[in-house]
C-alpha cells in the first residue's frame, strides 16, 4: 500500500512554479480580505540584540495567524465547478481557521481534518469562522494522519484538496507577507526570521526575499522536536521523522512539502548544529547579506519566550507564534541592523498556560525532579526540609509513587530554585544526607514518565 505522503509529493509536480510574481499577485488577490498587518519596533529586543528588531505581527488577522493567506489566494482561484464540488483540507489548527474563513466568505462547503489533539480553542475558532459552510473531523494524533485522511477524502469525493504549505498557491499566499514588510520599512530589513512547520511561509517569504531585496539575510527557525525541514536539507530531499514533539503544535510536522522544499533548498545555506541533528555537509554558510540559515529551538526556550511576549509586550502568542523571537536568544545579531521576527499566530489556549511555565522553568535550570527514599521515622520530611532544602527552594510537586503503599518506595519531589546557581549546592546538600535521593534528568524516560 502506498504511502498517502508519497502521494502528495506525486501530485505536486503538476502544480504552478513558486515566484515573486504569482507572490506578487497574490498579494493583489487577498487585497479584499486581508488587510496588511502591522509592523512594529520592539524597544525591549532592540534593547537586548543592539539591532531594530520589529515584530510583523501575523496574530493580528482575522484568524489570529498568517494562515489566511495562503488558503484564501487557493480557494479564490478554483473554478465554479471545483468551487461547487468544494474543498477539504488537513490542519494542526491555524491553516483549518483560514480555510473555514474563505469558505465562509465565498459560499463554499469544506470539510476540515485535525489532529485529536489540536487544543479545544483552535478547534472552537474553526467552527466560528466556517460556520455551515464547514464540518470539523478529529483523526490521528498528528497533522501528518489529518493529511491521510484528508487526501483519501479528496480522491473519495473529488473535492479540492487545499493543502496547508504543500501548494505553489498557498506558499505563494504566505509570501505576500514579504511584500508587506518591504512596504513597510523604509530600508530593506537585513535579516527576516521566519517559523517553519510544513515549510510553506519560508519558501513563500523566502522566494520573494531572494527575488526582491536579494541582500536580505533569512533565517529558518524549527522546535527541536520537529526539525522537519533541517532533516530534509540533511538528506537531500524531504523525509519523514520518526516521531515529533507536538507541544509546538502550529509547527509540528514529520514531513515537510515537496513544493516548500524544493524552494528552500534553492535558498543555499546549511543547518546549523543543535542537539539533534548534526551539520549539513557543506561549505560554511555566508554571514551577512543574502545568507540562508536554519536553526532549531528547544521547546523550553520557546515558552520562555511566550511568557515574556506576554508580559512586556502583551502578545499573546501561541508556541509557533514564538519561534521566530526565540532565535534571537541563539543567534549573534550585528549591531545596528534591521531584524524582522514573524510572529505568525496567537492562538493560544489559555489552559496550556501551566505546560508552558513548566517547560520555561525546567529549560531555566530552576525547575527539578528528584525521588527522595524518606527513611519509615518520624521526622524524616522535617530534616528534609531543614538540611537539605535551601532558604530560597520550595517545594511544588510531593506524590509518593506507590499511593497505595506508602510504607515503602520513594516519593516524587518537585523542587523550584530561587536561582539556577543554587542547584549545586542542593546536590551537594543531597549526597551528604543520609536520605537518598535521585536525580531526574530531563529527557530520560523515568523523567517523561514521571512528569
Amino acid at each position: 500500500m502506498s504511502n498517502p505522503l508519497d502521494v502528495i509529493d506525486d501530485l505536486s509536480a503538476a502544480r504552478p512554479t513558486l515566484n515573486a510574481d504569482e507572490i506578487d499577485a497574490a498579494a493583489k488577490r487577498i487585497t479584499d480580505i486581508i488587510e496588511p498587518t502591522p509592523l512594529q519596533l520592539c524597544p525591549r529586543l532592540s534593547q537586548l540584540t543592539g539591532a531594530r528588531v520589529y515584530l510583523k505581527r501575523e496574530d493580528l488577522t482575522v484568524v489570529r495567524s498568517y494562515k489566511l493567506r495562503g488558503a484564501y489566494n487557493l480557494v479564490v482561484q478554483l473554478s465554479e465547478r471545483e468551487r461547487a464540488a468544494g474543498v477539504v483540507t488537513a490542519s494542526a489548527g491555524n491553516h483549518a481557521q483560514g480555510v473555514a474563513y474563505a469558505c465562509r466568505a465565498m459560499g463554499i462547503s469544506g470539510r476540515i481534518y485535525v489532529p485529536t489533539t489540536t487544543p479545544r480553542q483552535k478547534r472552537d475558532r474553526i467552527r466560528v469562522h466556517g460556520g455551515e459552510f464547514v464540518q470539523l473531523i478529529a483523526v490521528g494524533e498528528t497533522y501528518d494522519a489529518a493529511a491521510a485522511a484528508a487526501l483519501a477524502d479528496a480522491e473519495r469525493t473529488g473535492a479540492t484538496l487545499v493543502p496547508p504549505f504543500d501548494d505553489a498557491r498557498t506558499a505563494a499566499g504566505q509570501g505576500t507577507i514579504a511584500v508587506e514588510i518591504l512596504n513597510q520599512l523604509d530600508t530593506a530589513p537585513d535579516l527576516v526570521v521566519v517559523p517553519v512547520g510544513g515549510g510553506g511561509c519560508l519558501a513563500g517569504v523566502g522566494t520573494y526575499l531572494r527575488a526582491r531585496s536579494v541582500g536580505t539575510a533569512i533565517l529558518g527557525v524549527e522546535p527541536a522536536g520537529a526539525a522537519s525541514m533541517a532533516a530534509a536539507l540533511i538528506a537531500g530531499e524531504p523525509v519523514t521523522l520518526m516521531e515529533v514533539d507536538p507541544f509546538v503544535d502550529g509547527a509540528s510536522v514529520l514531513r515537510v512539502g515537496a513544493v516548500p522544499y524544493a524552494a528552500v533548498a534553492g535558498f543555499g545555506g546549511r543547518v546549523v548544529s543543535h542537539a539533534s541533528l548534526p551539520l549539513l555537509v557543506g561549505t560554511e554558510y555566508p554571514k551577512g547579506a543574502g545568507s540562508f540559515r536554519m536553526l532549531a529551538v528547544d521547546e523550553g526556550a520557546i515558552c520562555t519566550t511566550m511568557l515574556d511576549m506576554y508580559q512586556n509586550e502583551g502578545i499573546i502568542a501561541e508556541p509557533a507564534g514564538a519561534l521566530a523571537v526565540a532565535a534571537l536568544s541563539e543567534i549573534d545579531v550585528e549591531p545596528g541592523s534591521t531584524v524582522v521576527c514573524l510572529v505568525s499566530g496567537g492562538n493560544n489556549d489559555v489552559s496550556r498556560y501551566g505546560e508552558v511555565i513548566e517547560r520555561s522553568l525546567v529549560h531555566q535550570g530552576l525547575k527539578h525532579y528528584f525521588l527522595v527514599d524518606f527513611p519509615q521515622e518520624p521526622g524524616a520530611l522535617r530534616r528534609f526540609l531543614d538540611e537539605v532544602l535551601g532558604p530560597d527552594d520550595d517545594i511544588t510537586l510531593f506524590e509518593y509513587v506507590k499511593r497505595n503503599n506508602r510504607e515503602t518506595g520513594a516519593a516524587l519531589v518537585g523542587i523550584e530554585l530561587g536561582s539556577r546557581t543554587d542547584l549545586p549546592a542542593l546536590l551537594e546538600r543531597m549526597r551528604e544526607s543520609p536520605i537518598q535521593c535521585e536525580r531526574l534528568e530531563p529527557g530520560s524516560p523515568a523523567y517523561r514518565y514521571l512528569t
